[in-house]
């Protein structure tokens, strides 16, 4: 069974830095897009950052130059410069139906999600 657990989430104020992390377990896919996706209350779940298999990255407009995406055995978001309006739950989340690349980042091209991990940044 598959499970994407985030950790790392937190309270800090407007300008600070926090760095989120997604374990992967019972899974074997080799080539995948992992991926960060955020959902603020009363907002749709938006697509921040992925990873693709070959190691390209790409960023929503809203954090680029503010927040890199890395992974080893452990997927990671390392969010600087962090502003109230990137309070949000935070989900990591992979596609394996691509052959390790990345589509556009929606709902509907994740195959798995994890839970989630809360951001809350205060100015």
């Amino acid at each position: 069974q598959v499970q994407l657990v985030e950790s790392g989430g937190g309270s800090v104020q407007s300008g600070g830095s926090l760095r989120l992390s997604c374990v992967v377990s019972g899974y074997t896919y080799k080539r995948d897009c992992m991926a960060w996706f955020r959902q603020a209350p009363g907002k749709e779940r938006e697509g921040v950052a992925a990873i693709a298999s070959d190691g390209s990255t790409g960023y929503a407009g809203s954090v680029k130059g503010r927040f890199t995406i890395s992974k080893d055995n452990t997927l990671y978001l390392q969010m600087n410069s962090l502003k109230p309006e990137d309070t949000a739950m935070y989900y990591c989340a992979a596609n394996v139906r691509s052959n390790g690349y990345c589509p556009p980042l929606s709902y509907y091209n994740m195959d798995y999600w994890g839970k989630g991990t809360l951001v809350t940044i205060s100015s």
